[in-house]
């Protein structure tokens, strides 16, 4: 055992945490990322690589613990958390932590929906185990350093969504601090992810590398160890520790500094667009101006969109329209507006209107923006036809704790996404119980809500 013992003091902290009662403003920020997060996995369901998730989960079969979102199949919960971990990461609906940029919800919440209904927990455990499971995805590559992971090649999202997924998964297998240790050992020796994600043309492996296999990862470490597997004692702080094995520089002590009056379930942005997050305060800088300054096709002569560096290169001219800065400005631009639907419409892309508006867009990579304390801030500077520029600067996109959505912009979020694909009265269903989560006595009885029994 190490001096400080980082990996017994977390455990003894997971080990309490499901009986602890959370501050009134986390629990509703907690309910307000687990609706979320189910949203982006209805939708999800229904791209691509929902549908390879799908076909993958009816030719595994397994005994029926958890319920895979949209379908009539159960299976086990390591095989719900990791189908409908991939509809969480689908596309660009679920939320994202700023300073770290890891995206808890989509590994989070699958985690802990598959693991609450194998054991038929109740929907304050739930949330609790995802406001802990949020703590250690986050914290997890505050220890690392995100830049260090990756520095070797390595996604930082892959490797933090596995840690998050065991923090849910464990607190809702009720596991005690040595079942915590051991819990995070397993997690510990599964953590993977290679930042070739960037060459996804099609989301299917990024969904899998950011959500499903870290929830299918964390909840096979938490039932192993709720099954009694022994393993390492000390995988945060002993010898050749995880801590050590992905980064040069690692700061044990993020592991566990604010434990308990930090909570990383309110600092996550949740996204009003259903885009990759450097082009939600891009949206936000641009539709008031399209707004005030009556925008059109015809009117427009130049767009300039200042991204920080790192953010412009994540969405630079991308063969995926939802992830594609120039074509989403231009897009919105023709529209007035960015719908779920047209943002991943490819068939947009090719639309000769937009094509040519976004031909008059360009992104540029600010060094001047790459600002700690607003890290994904975006100035857009229109030119009008006659030469007058209009421009406007969003330092902290709606949805971020510095911008936070309402109650209620929530549930609309939700219901934009949901109803389409369950229906008007199942949404509202899991809008009212998802808000009022502290009354659900079993996890289960989301179930009828979410689920259907047609043909997919």
């Amino acid at each position: 055992m190490s001096a400080t013992d980082i990996t017994g003091q977390l455990a003894r902290y997971m080990a309490e945490a499901r009986q602890r009662t959370l501050p009134p403003h986390v629990a509703r920020e907690g309910k307000h990322r687990i609706l979320d997060s189910l949203a982006a996995m209805v939708s999800g369901a229904h791209l691509k690589p929902g549908e390879m998730a799908i076909r993958f989960a009816r030719a595994q079969g397994g005994t029926g613990e958890a319920s895979v979102l949209t379908t009539d199949i159960t299976t086990s919960a390591i095989n719900a958390a990791l189908v409908n971990g991939m509809f969480g990461h689908a596309d660009e609906t679920d939320d994202f932590e700023p300073v770290t940029k890891a995206h808890p919800g989509c590994s989070v919440v699958p985690a802990a929906l598959a693991m609450g209904e194998r054991e038929g927990r109740s929907g304050t455990e739930l949330l609790n185990g995802v406001a802990l499971g949020y703590d250690l995805c986050c914290r997890l590559l505050l220890a690392l350093g995100p830049d260090h992971v990756r520095g070797s090649h390595r996604s930082a999202e892959g490797t933090s969504s596995t840690f998050g997924a065991v923090g849910a998964a464990a607190s809702l297998a009720r596991l005690d601090e040595k079942g915590m240790r051991y819990a995070l050992s397993y997690a510990a020796q599964q953590v993977s992810g290679v930042w070739s994600w960037v060459r996804d043309a099609e989301h299917v492996e990024k969904a899998f590398d950011f959500s499903g296999m870290g929830a299918r990862n964390g909840v096979t470490a938490a039932v192993m160890a709720q099954m009694g597997f022994s393993g390492v004692w000390d995988v945060l702080d002993g010898e050749h520790n995880v801590l050590i094995a992905l980064s040069t520089a690692p700061k044990p002590e993020e592991m566990i500094t604010g434990l308990g009056s930090r909570f990383f379930v309110t600092e996550t942005a949740i996204k009003p667009y259903s885009v990759g997050y450097p082009i939600q305060a891009a949206l936000a800088a641009f539709l008031p101006l399209h707004r005030d300054h009556q925008l059109t096709a015809d009117n427009v002569e130049r767009i300039v969109v200042r991204l920080p560096e790192d953010g412009a290169r994540v969405v630079n001219n991308r063969s995926m329209p939802d992830v594609n800065c120039q074509h989403i400005i231009a897009l919105a631009l023709v529209e007035g507006a960015v719908s779920f639907e047209d943002s991943h419409s490819y068939e947009r892309m090719k639309d000769p209107k937009v094509r040519a508006v976004k031909e008059r867009v360009e992104l540029v990579a600010d060094k001047s923006l790459m600002d700690p304390e607003a890290p994904r801030s975006s100035r857009v500077e229109v030119t009008l036809k006659g030469g007058r520029t209009v421009s406007h600067f969003t330092r902290h996109a709606p949805g971020t704790k510095e911008n936070p959505l309402a109650t209620e912009e929530v549930n609309a979020k939700a219901r934009s996404l949901m109803a389409p694909v369950l229906g008007a009265g199942p949404t509202e269903e899991v809008i009212r119980r998802a808000n009022a989560l502290e009354a659900v006595k079993d996890v289960r009885e989301l179930r009828p809500f979410l689920t259907h029994s047609g043909d997919r």
